[in-house]
């Protein structure tokens, strides 16, 4: 699928550069290792790219994908999830400010040993995919009540000049204070002082969402679609 823009092809895109090191495959298709997540690329829609996708996604195995178009699945993978995405960037630091926290909550970059209180949270809220390695991808904040979890945010895809935000997300029991901004602004200043810009992929009619990430700031980009595929063959 050829691409003039890296944000056009996003994880592919990272797989062959600034995340080549956890990539797997190095043919036509490439993936993040399964404990990460299913993320995968592949290097056009051609058959063969699929044939090299089937290798890494295993019997039954599953991968999702971003493309330009809706997906159009071969013989032999299953169509589990599809949908429309917008593709938003932050070209400019935000001038919006982060929420006061209560007295109760802290909040702090996250570390190795929080993973599986990360992975506690994802799995209830599920802000997209999100396994035990996850966390690796780049910098995480977190804000605790005492020793729990209530919300966090951190870096997913990584391109060259861009980052992703992504895994934005918040226990039942704390919504609505701010939390998410608070720790969205946090992740996306830490992009910006590096000198890249920050983006993410929303559902196209997760209206609400779009209009907090409007509000930091975040500009529609460019339409993509999700396709998650299952290896029937």
């Amino acid at each position: 699928m050829p691409s003039s823009h890296p944000l056009d092809d996003p994880i592919w895109n990272a797989l062959i550069t600034e995340h080549r090191g956890l990539a797997l495959g190095d043919r036509m298709a490439r993936r993040y290792p399964p404990e990460i997540g299913p993320l995968s690329g592949i290097a056009d829609e051609s058959d063969a790219a699929y044939e090299d996708l089937r290798a890494l996604a295993g019997p039954g195995g599953i991968v999702v994908l971003f493309l330009q178009n809706p997906a159009q699945p071969r013989a032999g993978w299953t169509l589990v999830r599809e949908g429309p995405l917008t593709q938003m960037i932050c070209p400019d630091p935000p001038k919006a400010t982060p929420a006061a926290l209560p007295v109760t909550a802290t909040m702090r970059r996250l570390t190795p040993q929080d993973a599986p209180a990360m992975l506690e949270l994802a799995t209830l809220t599920e802000p997209g995919p999100f396994r035990e390695r996850t966390h690796e991808l780049g910098i995480f904040f977190g804000i605790f009540e005492g020793q729990r979890l209530l919300s966090m945010a951190g870096q997913r895809t990584r391109v060259p000049g861009f980052v992703e935000v992504s895994a934005v997300c918040t226990h039942p029991d704390a919504r609505g204070g701010g939390y998410a901004r608070t720790l969205m602004l946090a992740v996306m200043d830490e992009i910006h002082r590096e000198g890249s810009t920050p983006y993410l992929h929303a559902w196209a009619d997760n209206h609400s969402a779009i209009r907090v990430y409007r509000d930091l700031g975040f500009v529609h980009r460019r339409a993509l679609h999700v396709a998650a595929l299952r290896n029937d063959a």
